[in-house]
């Protein structure tokens, strides 16, 4: 199994600096949802939440299994891994260009996208394909059915979300407007008792929602990249993404020439598989905890048998990631390579202005870190070797 997800972390970690504390709090949600389900006896006995055989994903530990110079704890890599003298890898010239395109598109789909604001139009008429929110009221015969009011729903003209007709009435209509949307329900419209009828809809357009891009000026980048990555200015944004790609692009070329010629040998450590299990199972498990269900009944939910089920659909990536340690780490043996407290500061330092590590150390633990930048430090390592 390939994975291509070997970019540079810290840089990885620096483009997902909007949405750590997104991701954190969710955490804090999840478990604050839990709680709130678990507390009262209507819910939930104390029984049922020891028996959950899911609990201690709600602690798991992104650090437990890696020691403090970013090695999996007790584990030799290349006890599982046999490097050849000659590992034969070689960069594409492909692989070693970033073109003005793809910085743009980075910027554009990955950073000016989180500053996006929305705007409420209210001195033009909808048209097709635009974001609206509306009122309506629905009846038959005169008489209001169930399930047909709504007020402040957003809607997306030409979606399809409506029964047919619906959406292209609204097109043409100025904000403020209140109109009739006349409509037939479909024959085989689920609600039995609509199906086939003529229907009447008082619809009132309250405004079109317009998405603002900000527009990427020096200004924009120092107010508000120069905090988190310390750069003043579009074109030192511009030379930060283009390293990051490049480097994105040298090591997915580089680990997916290891991967098609480095296979585990012999039994996989038993905590190393756990890890991986778990890891995939924490998110869902969380998302499950929200909503107030088990993770079985969560994945049941979403298409799967089980919680069991869907790791075992998930085995090819399992596989996938701990292949990609015990690689990387075998590399790191071979090449005398740690990730040092220090090390890691550095790193911090250099691509994010700071060596600040604290609010990652928290969410993350400090040796997750270190790993991250061991396999970040062989893969610069090896970059350098087939570049030479």
């Amino acid at each position: 199994m390939k994975l291509t997800n070997m970019t540079r972390p810290v840089a990885v970690l620096t483009a997902a600096a909007l949405t750590l504390g997104l991701a954190g709090c969710g955490k804090q949600e999840a478990e604050a949802a839990s709680s709130a389900e678990t507390a009262s006896p209507e819910t939930a006995s104390t029984e049922e939440t020891a028996a959950d055989p899911y609990a201690y994903l709600a602690d798991f530990d992104y650090s437990s299994i890696f020691d403090e110079n970013g090695y999996v704890s007790g584990v030799t890599a290349s006890d599982y891994i046999t490097l050849p003298d000659d590992l034969g890898l070689t960069l594409s010239d492909k692989a070693n260009t970033v073109s003005d395109a793809d910085i743009s598109d980075y910027i554009n789909n990955n950073i000016l996208v989180n500053y996006t604001e929305t705007n409420q139009v209210t001195d033009r008429a909808a048209a097709d394909g635009d974001s609206v929110n509306i009122d309506f009221v629905g009846s038959v015969d005169g008489e209001e059915f169930d399930g047909g009011s709504s007020e402040g729903y957003d809607l997306t003209l030409g979606s399809g979300t409506f029964i047919d007709g619906f959406e292209e009435q609204i097109v043409g209509h100025m904000p403020g407007e209140t109109f009739d949307v006349n409509v037939t329900f479909p024959e085989d419209y689920p609600a039995t008792d609509l199906a086939g009828k003529d229907a009447v809809f008082s619809t009132t357009l309250n405004y079109i929602s317009e998405t603002v891009t900000p527009e990427l000026t020096d200004d924009f980048v120092k107010e508000n990249l120069n905090e988190s990555l310390g750069l003043s200015d579009v074109a030192s944004l511009n030379a930060y993404i283009s390293d990051m790609l490049l480097f994105s692009q040298q090591t997915n070329e580089l680990y997916s020439q290891l991967s098609d010629t480095l296979s585990v040998q012999g039994e996989v450590p038993a905590e190393l598989t756990k890890y991986f299990e778990d890891y995939y199972l924490e998110s869902p498990y969380l998302y499950a905890q929200m909503y107030g269900v088990s993770l079985d009944e969560f994945m049941q939910a979403n298409g799967y048998d089980s919680a069991a089920a869907y790791l075992e659909s998930s085995r090819t990536y399992i596989d996938g990631a701990i292949q990609q340690t015990l690689i990387l780490q075998a590399l790191a043996e071979k090449y005398g390579i740690t990730c040092t407290t220090e090390t890691l500061e550095d790193q911090f330092q250099q691509y994010f202005g700071s060596a600040d590590t604290s609010s990652y150390v928290n969410y993350y633990g400090e040796n997750y870190l270190k790993m991250s930048i061991l396999n970040d430090l062989v893969m610069e390592h090896l970059v350098e070797e087939v570049n030479a």
